[in-house]
């Protein structure tokens, strides 16, 4: 026996329902591991700066007056590195990050298209099944 349209309709809001709750839950999770790469490039960085920082004091201990100044060009240097590795790795992020999110939101958009089709589908499928009862109840009246 065939399961009640109003069931499958049922079953069809649940699921879509589903895939509300998926979305919202991979956004979460997205921006968790963002947040935990973001973390751990931080700790890395700052492990790298400590190091060189370590490596200076060593030197600065045993070299002249000079060295203040070489050490602050070096940081300044150092820093105007890091400033346009960032800026670097940032804009080649957000063209990554774009190209993927446009190609996610096609899919995710045909999908929806597709969905509404069938549903679309679905209801002339109703509409029809409830003619068709209609004129077998009809049918055996006569």
């Amino acid at each position: 026996m065939m399961t009640p349209l109003s069931e499958q309709l049922a079953e069809l809001s649940r699921r879509a329902r589903n895939v509300e709750d998926e979305f919202a839950k991979a956004e979460k999770e997205v921006k968790a591991k963002l947040d935990a790469r973001r973390a751990q490039a931080l700790a890395a960085a700052q492990s790298a700066a400590d190091k060189v920082n370590q490596q200076v004091k060593a030197v600065a201990a045993n070299a002249s007056h000079d060295w203040a100044q070489l050490q602050a060009k070096v940081a300044a240097d150092m820093n105007d590195l890091a400033r346009w590795a960032a800026q670097v790795k940032h804009k080649v992020d957000i063209q990554r990050t774009e190209d993927r999110a446009e190609f996610l939101e096609a899919n995710a958009s045909f999908a929806i298209d597709y969905a509404i089709a069938a549903v679309e589908q679905a209801q002339l499928a109703v509409i029809d099944a409830v003619e068709a009862r209609l004129q077998a109840e009809q049918t055996k009246r006569s």
